[in-house]
């Protein structure tokens, strides 16, 4: 395959800006799937994961190419939020050029400055496109200069501030090269998929030296095992080729390629050769790692390795000892859940492993949504598990302890602004910028350390009664900052094994809000609501009412009680403290102390408070 022929391109954003919807609308106008095919009447035909089609969100990048006047256009879909950065990083190396795309009315987020960052450091070239221009409160001209401001801010030479601007409007599938007067005239996408054809530059081919391709992504075939992904470097492949897979130290072991694979569509479609500059699949490589090199036998060098952002946050996960232990899971014992962790450290390249003395798995990532989504994968694949706090990763540099520390971006409607404000100063932030929004909300950006962020979500979820979106990104280390209070009440703890009642539910809703309905099963030292008090409250929520006489059985069956609060994985990986687990499996989530037994408990605290 000639350079000409040939274009790879990634598409990024931050979250929601419409990346995905995007890439949906090339798949279908380019021809890629026949009228037919199911697919045509799809959204979001590359977000396949279920939680990815649940939250709305790409959680692992992807790969598709499509053919537009005879040129293979290979398309990375990455994910816009920052907690999967890591997906970002390892993709955009297979990629001569990005298509960068900003939401009209939010503007450059901060998602946008950071896969920006990244793209600028490989030197790829950018095509901007302005999407949702159809939006009520879009302000393109503030969006422009926006974007503007961000490339001035990040490009490393002036060659980068060179970049065109496209107008879209995703989920119709139209695009325009020039702000369109009329937004419900005919169009299609084929502005910027010529312009991917202009501005991005083919891969450099070099065929005559030997092979090697860096692995950038992973993935599984119940049939033909461990499938490496990557952009071939130089050379070229056949099935049947002797290859050695490389990393820094040397060869790690000699292979033989089985089948290569290219992408069209969603489909992989199996090759018989395939050349330098292509992004290809390889089966054969069975101990292949992301980041190391398969190369010809003939210059067995590895390539410049991927560099992946260290991880800010770690969460403890152990084998789940609680009363109700083995009711739902299929995978329930220690050893099983550490052969699926280290499964996922195969892929999953920004996640880190460690195991503490007390036998617990120790598990790093990028933020709480990096960590609750793995969580919610064991779940669903039917295994059981408590989890702890989350706590930030300190770093020790020349006897100096560092934190991390972030940037945070919140809009919220005016009148919840300072409610806002005053919650993020608790927790030490600093307050660096306060905008107006088109849509007359405000944005706040602070200063923040990780540690001030853990539990945030719900309690500006709560003050802004449901409204504020906030969003995160990370800065830099910097020296520990002064303790945070203590920022939540203290719980309602089950008193007795049993069935929750509505009488004794009725009780605790006088000292707090509960969290489970009638007829749940409970066990002592499980949570059951949160406290009006900073203290926690012992209450038997499985206690019947003594009846008496008849009347009073009938009042009992109408007392009305206040609907339970639910919480979602993150909430309830958000509520933890020190002494308490989350209990996870396949069909509940439990939130319980550490220890179960009260007197335990108590002597526990009077060792703390004696320290």
């Amino acid at each position: 395959m000639s350079e000409q022929q040939l274009r790879n391109v990634a598409i990024i954003a931050h979250v929601d800006h419409g990346k995905t919807t995007l890439v949906d609308g090339f798949l279908k106008q380019s021809k890629t799937f026949r009228d037919n095919e199911a697919f045509m009447e799809q959204d979001l035909i590359m977000d396949s994961n279920d939680q990815e089609r649940e939250r709305g969100i790409t959680i692992l990048a992807k790969n598709t190419a499509i053919n537009y006047k005879g040129i293979k256009i290979n398309i990375i879909d990455t994910p816009g939020h920052a907690d999967f950065g890591g997906e970002v990083e390892r993709t955009l190396n297979m990629a001569e050029g990005a298509v960068l795309v900003i939401d009209a009315q939010e503007g450059p987020m901060p998602q946008t400055k950071f896969v920006l960052k990244k793209a600028f450091e490989l030197g790829l070239k950018i095509i901007v496109v302005i999407n949702k221009i159809d939006k009520p409160n879009a302000d393109i001209p503030k969006t422009i200069d926006k974007t503007y401001e961000l490339f001035m801010e990040l490009a490393q030479h002036d060659a980068q501030l060179d970049f065109p601007i496209y107008y879209a409007i995703g989920r119709e599938g139209k695009a325009w090269d020039e702000l369109p007067e009329d937004e419900a005239a005919s169009a299609d996408l084929t502005p910027i998929l010529d312009a991917i054809i202009t501005h991005i530059p083919a891969p450099e081919v070099d065929n005559e030296q030997p092979f090697s391709l860096l692995i950038s992504a992973l993935d599984y075939d119940n049939f033909i095992g461990k499938i490496a992904i990557g952009k071939i470097s130089s050379g070229s492949i056949k099935p049947g080729d002797q290859v050695a897979l490389v990393n820094e130290s040397g060869v790690v072991e000699n292979s033989r390629i089985e089948k290569i694979f290219q992408y069209y569509g969603m489909k992989r479609i199996e090759a018989k050769e395939a050349f330098s500059g292509d992004i290809v699949t390889l089966a054969g490589v069975s101990k292949a790692t992301i980041g190391e090199t398969i190369a010809s036998p003939l210059r067995p060098v590895a390539l410049p390795t991927i560099q992946i952002e260290e991880p800010t946050l770690n969460i403890s996960i152990y084998a789940n000892t609680s009363p109700f232990a083995g009711r739902e899971g299929k995978f329930v014992t220690a050893r099983q859940l550490l052969d699926r962790i280290r499964k996922e450290l195969e892929t999953n390249v920004s996640m880190k492993l460690a195991i503490a003395e007390d036998g617990s798995y120790i598990v790093s990532g990028r933020g709480e949504l990096h960590l609750s989504v793995f969580i919610e994968t064991l779940r669903r694949e039917g295994y059981e598990m408590q989890v702890g706090k989350p706590e930030v990763i300190i770093k020790e540099v020349d006897g100096v302890k560092l934190e991390p520390v972030e940037e945070l971006t919140i809009d919220v409607p005016a009148e919840f602004a300072n409610t806002v404000i005053g919650e993020i100063s608790r927790r030490r932030g600093v307050l660096h910028s306060q905008t107006e929004n088109s849509d007359n909300s405000i944005r706040l950006v602070f200063e923040i350390s990780t540690r001030g962020t853990l539990g945030l979500r719900n309690t500006l979820l709560t003050a802004s009664k449901g409204t504020a979106v906030t969003n995160s990104i990370f800065l830099r280390f910097a020296p520990l900052g002064a303790p945070i209070p203590k920022l939540r009440n203290g719980v309602l703890v089950a008193f007795s094994s049993g069935k929750a009642v509505s009488y004794g539910l009725n009780i605790a809703q006088q000292r707090g809000i509960t969290f489970i309905q009638p007829n749940t099963d409970v066990y002592a030292g499980m949570i059951v609501g949160l406290n009006q008090r900073e203290d926690d409250l012992e209450i038997n929520v499985t206690k019947e009412k003594q009846l008496t006489n008849m009347r009073a059985a009938s009042a009992d069956a109408i007392t009305v009680l206040t609907p339970p609060t639910i919480f979602s994985l993150e909430q309830c990986i958000d509520f933890l403290e020190d002494d308490e687990y989350l209990e996870a499996t396949p069909k509940s989530l439990r939130l319980r102390k550490k220890l179960l037994d009260p007197n335990l408990r108590l002597k526990a605290k009077r060792a703390s408070n004696s320290h």
